[in-house]
């Protein structure tokens, strides 16, 4: 019934309505009692919080709340995990396919927006990540090298929870996305997908004002000339309000080790292992 609903009302604007009004100013007094109310219902960590709840003036300045210094320590020589968030699928990339969920799989291509892209993620491996809104809601690069490109991919705006998952088809290759591409240091390449959802106000870069739910519907492409310096555990983005997070990394760019959906990670944790380092001269 709710999705049934949901493909008739104007999803858009109302995640736009949601995030004008996340992004009002909350009267000092009442931050402590409304973050740790919300934190109590849905599960969140307010105190990891790198600020004193009171020093975030909006809901949406204390969702998308930085943590406190050593929070999240990061995996050594690891792809590691993008976000804190709950694995909702996870396989080897074949013949441009992917898993949504079970009974349902979805194009590279389509989620990605380039076929030659694409292409270069067969025999790769990938994961799902669905950010919940207990979660702590930054994206990080989940290994170092260079950002070459972010394209930012108009769509709809599903919600990317368990139910839409099940019942709308291809939806992460629907929903409005930007595809972010790293060249690992160690050769190979990621790409990160910032999925947005309903109610989500904006997905936002840390290094480029590209950002989902624009009011100009069409594809932007950024390419990097030269290329922007990423390092494992830097701050790629955020979301204001969950959503969701697809992995996908090449055979050449390492691999991401089995995941069992349903499991839970947080950002900074081994995901899987990159390209060994090349033997020098002298070994």
């Amino acid at each position: 019934m709710l999705i049934l609903v949901l493909s008739v009302i104007p999803k858009h604007a109302i995640s736009r309505g949601a995030g004008w009004l996340a992004t009002r100013t909350v009267p000092v007094r009442w931050r402590g009692p409304a973050y740790r109310t919300y934190s109590r219902i849905f599960g969140a960590r307010p105190e990891e919080a790198a600020l004193p709840l009171e020093q975030y003036p909006s809901v949406n300045a204390f969702f998308t709340r930085t943590l406190r210094p050593g929070s999240r320590p990061l995996a050594a020589d690891a792809i590691v995990s993008p976000v804190d968030a709950t694995v909702g699928a996870y396989g080897v990339i074949e013949s441009d396919t992917l898993v949504q969920a079970k009974g349902r799989n979805y194009s590279l291509t389509a989620l990605l927006g380039d076929r030659e892209l694409a292409d270069r993620f067969d025999g790769g491996t990938y994961t799902t990540f669905y950010l919940s809104p207990k979660d702590y809601h930054r994206i990080h690069f989940p290994l170092s090298g260079k950002v070459t490109a972010a394209t930012y991919i108009p769509g709809e705006l599903w919600p990317v929870n368990v139910a839409a998952v099940a019942n709308v088809a291809n939806l992460f290759a629907v929903n409005e996305r930007i595809v972010i591409e790293v060249d690992g240091e160690r050769g190979g390449r990621v790409a990160i997908v910032a999925v947005g959802a309903t109610m989500v106000g904006m997905t936002r870069l840390a290094f480029d004002d590209l950002h989902t739910n624009a009011r100009r519907r069409e594809v932007r492409r950024r390419r990097y000339d030269p290329a922007l310096p990423a390092s494992a555990g830097a701050e790629l983005g955020h979301f204001e309000f969950g959503s969701t997070v697809v992995l996908a990394c090449s055979r050449d760019a390492g691999t991401i080790e089995p995941l069992p959906v349903g499991a839970t990670v947080r950002m900074g944790e081994r995901l899987g292992a990159p390209p060994a380092v090349p033997p020098t001269d002298g070994s």
